[in-house]
């Protein structure tokens, strides 16, 4: 029998606008420069970028486009770092690069659909971030002035190639470790994301890693998908130096980093299924956790194309729709090529909320059901009435005690009786958002 968990809350009024995180990508990414200080972005500043690295169609006439763009770029860079140029060539070279990168965000607004719901959407993602604004400021802060948290460590050679560390302050024994893979559409996802669920997670005496990867147009799934593959074996192989139980091993992913991270893991289970060169063991996870992942793109490309993820971009991210089925974990574990790497898997357990319109629930509920066909240990755990975010954003703000957060942490020390008694006693989180400013939040939330 299917085993499913059922949380019961207080249900979040559904969003009037019924858009999603999908559909506001290019909001999110004006909104985080408004909200996120500059020097947040430090290290992509010193990051050497093609201009478009990857097409937004794979037709003959965007490549052509991103040839002409990438020389032009590099002509502009070139003059730019004092190399001879007539001043005459320069001017048109430089002229050049702004048309081209008008005409990128214009397509880029051209696939997401420049109307009322474009409109209503970043409005509504405007107001949602105000909302919550007390909140990311605390976490903000804790982010770059903890002593506890070590930021920008170079886990590769690409860019972005780079994660956030959490400590806790007891550092007496071994720890357990949180792999963490953050959401964002495949668009604007960032490793600071993670930074509420890694602080608490630390007050709790875990360790959480949390995992930066290329996103598009500067990179497509596969990139994604070896990013955070390099960044769990940096972590397998590295935290023991920072106190971690190589014992103790999970990997985590909310949303799109849900769905990068399942990925990951396949594509190392059938790396170790066929023999092939490991940096690291699926073996060495004890568990595997999806916070809102969508795990079935043939049965999602159209609820996102209505949402706002126009189809032809998600299938540029998705490197067509010829690898919908390859990078579906959902649809790859049932193919007969997998048979061995899937009887490689560790518990896979998913947490969702009934009241997600940016990813339904469904999905990770068709996900257990076919793992249990296969032999998984799979467990599904719903929360009633919760949206995308309120697991992972509104519900941490407001303090005291959280169903899902509680859940995670009692499956990480489960057989440490010691750790779960003193955790039990520990006095509740603080809020940090008020209550009206939440529920606010939560009427004009677009996710």
């Amino acid at each position: 029998m299917p085993s499913y968990t059922l949380r019961l809350s207080y249900p979040t009024s559904p969003s009037p606008f019924l858009s999603s995180p999908l559909s506001q990508t290019a909001a999110a990414a004006l909104i985080s420069k408004v909200l996120m200080p500059s020097f947040l972005e430090d290290d992509r500043r010193n990051e050497t970028r093609p201009f478009i690295p990857r097409t937004l169609s794979y037709s003959n006439a965007t490549n052509l486009r991103r040839h002409v763009a990438s020389g032009v770029s590099r002509l502009v860079l070139s003059a730019s770092h004092g190399q001879s140029f007539p001043q005459g060539l320069r001017r048109a070279a430089s002229d050049t690069y702004v048309l081209m990168t008008t005409w990128l965000r214009f397509k880029m607004f051209q696939y997401l659909g420049v109307g009322y719901k474009w409109i209503t959407g970043i409005l509504a993602l405007g107001c949602y971030a105000f909302l919550l604004l007390p909140g990311f400021l605390q976490v903000g802060y804790n982010y770059f002035y903890s002593g506890n948290i070590h930021r920008g460590i170079i886990y590769g050679d690409q860019p972005r190639n780079r994660l956030d560390l959490y400590l806790p302050k007891n550092r007496d024994g071994l720890k357990p470790v949180v792999a963490f893979v953050t959401g964002g559409a495949w668009i604007i996802g960032y490793r600071a994301w993670g930074s509420l669920l890694g602080q608490h997670l630390s007050e709790r005496d875990i360790i959480v890693a949390c995992i930066d990867y290329r996103n598009f147009p500067q990179g497509t799934i596969s990139d994604m998908v070896k990013d955070v593959s390099r960044g769990i074996s940096f972590v397998c192989n590295n935290v023991a130096d920072y106190g971690g139980d190589p014992n103790r091993f999970f990997l985590m992913g909310q949303s799109a980093g849900a769905h990068i991270a399942a990925c990951a893991l396949l594509e190392q289970a059938n790396k170790e299924s066929t023999g092939g060169k490991n940096s690291w063991s699926v073996s060495q996870l004890k568990s595997f956790f999806g916070l809102s992942g969508g795990y079935n793109f043939l049965n999602l490309v159209d609820h996102f194309h209505s949402r706002g993820l126009h189809r032809s971009l998600f299938l540029s991210i998705m490197e067509g729709e010829e690898s919908l089925g390859l990078y579906s974990p959902e649809m790859a574990v049932q193919d007969t090529k997998m048979r061995n790497a899937v009887s490689l898997l560790p518990p896979m357990i998913l947490f969702h909320g009934t009241g997600d319109y940016s990813i339904p629930s469904d999905s990770s509920k068709s996900f257990v059901e076919t793992l249990q066909s296969l032999g998984v240990q799979a467990q599904l755990i719903l929360y009633e009435g919760k949206t995308h975010t309120d697991l992972f954003l509104q519900d941490p703000m407001r303090g005291g005690r959280d169903d899902m957060f509680e859940d995670l942490v009692g499956i990480i020390h489960a057989g440490d009786s010691e750790a779960l008694a003193k955790y039990a006693t520990v006095p509740p989180r603080k809020r940090l958002v008020p209550e009206f400013m939440l529920k606010l939040a939560s009427s004009v939330s677009p996710f």
